[in-house]
């Protein structure tokens, strides 16, 4: 078996709590985003794009999330708009995967929705590939329509994930996983 199936066979994901620095070298970087710009496009539509969240990017970032968070739950307590700040501080590093579609007959949403998702995977399992942690997370923010628009969305774009990325700080346990037996059926 080869060791790139022996890889996946194991892959699983850390979380950004259980991260820290370093996270991926410029050059690394590039290699994670080209592998994650590496996946299915039926069309050659490239329906996502990738929004990179590193160094004070993330404290800015987090700034937005508190606040849309702040002005939308008034009675929050500051502890509840710390938290919410920090969302995007644990990892070193954090891309968005941004997913849109475009009209074309023979192409359609769902189709290029999965694109964004498969190059979301491509990002996860690069970095894991590469020796880092990763985790593919959403949070309300994700689908706040006040802080996509502050992060620099257009309105016909949605984030299919926040890619946590940085080095594991202890060894990552297995979770249970589904038995082939319950989800594979044969027609």
């Amino acid at each position: 078996m080869s060791d790139t199936v022996e890889f996946l066979k194991t892959r699983r994901s850390v979380k950004p709590r259980e991260m820290s620095g370093p996270g991926p070298s410029p050059a690394e970087l590039e290699t994670i985003l080209t592998i994650g710009a590496r996946v299915p496009d039926h069309g050659k539509l490239a329906p996502w794009r990738f929004i990179v969240f590193e160094h004070d990017a993330r404290a800015r970032a987090g700034a937005v999330i508190a606040d849309v968070f702040a002005r939308k739950n008034p009675q929050a307590t500051q502890a509840d708009i710390e938290v919410e700040k920090n969302r995007l501080m644990d990892a070193p590093l954090v891309i968005a995967v941004v997913s849109f579609t475009r009209p074309h007959p023979k192409v359609p949403e769902w189709e290029q929705q999965l694109s964004a998702g498969a190059s979301a995977m491509n990002i996860v399992t690069a970095a894991s590939a590469l020796g880092y942690g990763a985790n593919w997370l959403t949070g309300w923010f994700a689908f706040d329509r006040d802080v996509l628009d502050e992060l620099g969305l257009k309105a016909d774009e949605k984030i299919a994930g926040f890619i946590h990325i940085g080095t594991p700080t202890k060894p990552n346990e297995d979770r249970p996983r589904p038995a082939l037996g319950d989800i594979v059926t044969r027609f």
